[in-house]
């Protein structure tokens, strides 16, 4: 669905992303962890395709198409979709046309979405005036169920949620990625879950509490603009936990293979 080849990135000059090599498979969910100002958000404009990251070196293919020079609305188009952590308030533009916008003018209830998410009070409202952390990224999530893109990528999606939204948030996002579990395993644990996978997925954390809701395939750390360590997302976590970041450090210094 989605590769990263030997991916270099710069804002006015100065390099943010380094030789980053990724694979998102179809119907896969991968989860990228790294501390605050590690280039995850950075990552994931650059495969969204906004101008003010440039690509000095690399491919993005998706779909087996390389779309490194497309602009943003084409990428749209070919089926990616996004849900930033700080999106912009629209005044002037309310939720209910933005949503509609995002349905490519395909036959969608707009209502029966925002009721799953509590929104429908809200669609009259401009884009994000007003909204609260959590009433934001249910706007977002609603967003993106009306576009229904075949690769979703979500920007901290446990940011500034409380825990009232947090549980309607994660399985939001399992829905949108088609990660419903079968009745028969209702009350086996997360981890356990046999899921139908419909959607890929890239979803960055610096908490990991996001996977207490949606597991994920697997785990990668982007730390310092590079990409280290890779493996089962819960084992990252947990080592993340009892250590923290600075493993990373003895990844990129050459103590430890990069995967």
């Amino acid at each position: 669905m989605l590769r990263l080849e030997d991916l270099t990135v710069e804002i006015n000059g100065k390099h943010v992303l380094t030789n980053i090599n990724l694979e998102i498979k179809k119907g896969e969910l991968l989860v990228l962890f790294g501390p605050n100002g590690s280039g995850k958000t950075s990552l994931l404009m650059t495969i969204m395709g906004f101008p003010r990251y440039k690509v000095v070196k690399g491919r993005i293919i998706f779909k087996g198409k390389d779309i490194t020079n497309l602009p943003v609305y084409e990428r749209a188009k070919m089926g990616i979709g996004i849900s930033f952590q700080r999106p912009p308030t629209i005044t002037g533009l309310k939720t209910r046309d933005l949503v509609k916008l995002c349905t490519h003018g395909r036959d969608i209830d707009i209502e029966a979405l925002a009721k799953e998410l509590n929104f429908t009070h809200l669609l009259d409202r401009d884009v994000n005036d007003g909204l609260s952390g959590g009433e934001i990224k249910r706007s977002e999530l609603l967003q993106l169920m009306a576009q229904q893109p075949d690769l979703v990528l979500l920007d901290e999606p446990e940011s500034g949620v409380d825990l009232e939204n947090i549980a309607l948030i994660g399985e939001t996002i399992k829905k949108i990625l088609g990660r419903t579990p079968t009745k028969a395993l209702a009350y086996r644990s997360l981890k356990e879950e046999k899921l139908e996978k419909k959607k890929s997925g890239l979803i960055i954390t610096h908490t990991g509490h996001i996977l207490r809701y949606v597991p994920a395939d697997k785990g990668r750390i982007l730390y310092k603009g590079k990409m280290c360590v890779g493996g089962n997302p819960f084992e990252i976590l947990e080592q993340i936990s009892k250590y923290g970041y600075q493993e990373c450090i003895r990844c990129l210094n050459g103590e430890q293979n990069m995967i």
